[in-house]
This record gives structure tokens, C-alpha cells and sequence, in this order.
């Protein structure tokens, strides 16, 4: 009985582990063209960040959660040393541009957020759960270049304080391009 269910416990957790990675795009893959509201209601395109320099693109699952504030106030107090290396960034979630306004005042995050409430960034982007019958996004940072190349993506679900030491390292090495 018992070995049955550390069989099953095994088996669920390794489907889980490749699920986490199915479905995302990879680097040297061009980035999806898309066009959103900013949570302020500015209207935006791939284009119109990639024309300011590069962009780093955070995917989240939930305002006000304790995982997805530390990720994004990580990304927060690091924000200068990004905007120094010529990125812009970007948050995106599924709450509604409400939630991301309270979430932008509370914690003081000076980059926008998408509000994509229909979860066509996130579909794009390869980041819902079990191919989206879970709503919620993988916690899933892209960097793209200029030129709308991705040049890094990474995914941590526990050390989120590792997106932006890994959106960093990147940056540093576009420097050269």
C-alpha cells in the first residue's frame, strides 16, 4: 500500500515538474507581437517597449500574494541597476488594472502592469497552468532583446529573488550587442 503511494506521489510530482516547463517559449525565440492597456490605461505594443530598449517581461500569478509581491519589489529594488542596463520592464497578471493600481501604490513599483484579464499574454507567452485549465500563470520571466529575440527565460517557482539576478546577468552580456 504504502509503496503504491509513494509510487503515485513520485509519478504526480515528475508530471508536474514537466508540466511546469511545457508550453514556454524558449531563448532565440521571437517574441509574440502583442498590444495591451498598461494598468494605467496607456495603450502599449511589443513595439512601442522595444523601441525604448530592451524588455524584461514578468509573468505572475496574483496581486498581494506573498510569493508574487516578493518577486515583483525584488525586481522593485533592483530597478536601477536594470533601467542602467538599458531594460525596461514590465509586470503582467491576470487581476484586473484595479488590483494592479493598489498593488503599484502599495508597494511603490515603478514599472507598469498588464492587466490581462482575458489571458491572451499569457497564453502567448506559453505561462497558464496545465495549458490553461488552471487561470493562474507559472511564475515566468522573459528577457528580449531589441530586436524582439528572447534572449533569456527564466522560471522559479521558489527562488524568486533569482529572476532578477538571472534578468541581470543577461542584460550585462546584450551590453556588448
Amino acid at each position: 500500500m504504502w509503496v503504491a503511494i509513494v509510487v503515485l506521489a513520485v509519478a504526480f510530482t515528475a508530471a508536474l515538474i514537466i508540466e511546469e516547463q511545457s508550453g514556454l517559449l524558449r531563448a532565440g525565440d521571437r517574441a509574440p507581437r502583442f498590444s495591451a492597456l498598461l494598468h494605467d490605461g496607456t495603450p502599449v505594443s511589443l513595439e512601442d517597449l522595444l523601441a525604448r530598449g530592451n524588455l524584461v517581461l514578468v509573468f505572475y500569478p496574483k496581486d498581494f500574494t506573498a510569493g508574487c509581491t516578493r518577486e515583483v519589489c525584488v525586481l522593485r529594488d533592483r530597478y536601477a541597476r536594470l533601467r542602467e542596463l538599458n531594460a525596461g520592464v514590465v509586470g503582467i497578471s491576470g487581476d484586473d488594472s484595479a488590483s494592479h493600481t493598489r498593488f503599484t501604490t502599495r508597494y511603490a513599483i515603478p514599472f507598469p502592469l498588464i492587466a490581462d484579464v482575458d489571458a491572451s499574454l499569457r497564453r502567448a507567452f506559453g505561462v497558464l497552468r496545465l495549458g490553461g485549465l488552471l487561470p493562474l500563470a507559472k511564475r515566468v520571466t522573459y528577457v528580449i532583446d531589441r530586436g524582439g529575440v528572447i534572449r533569456g527565460v527564466f522560471h522559479h517557482e521558489v527562488r524568486m529573488s533569482g529572476h532578477a539576478d538571472d534578468v541581470i546577468a543577461v542584460l550585462e552580456t546584450l551590453q556588448d550587442r
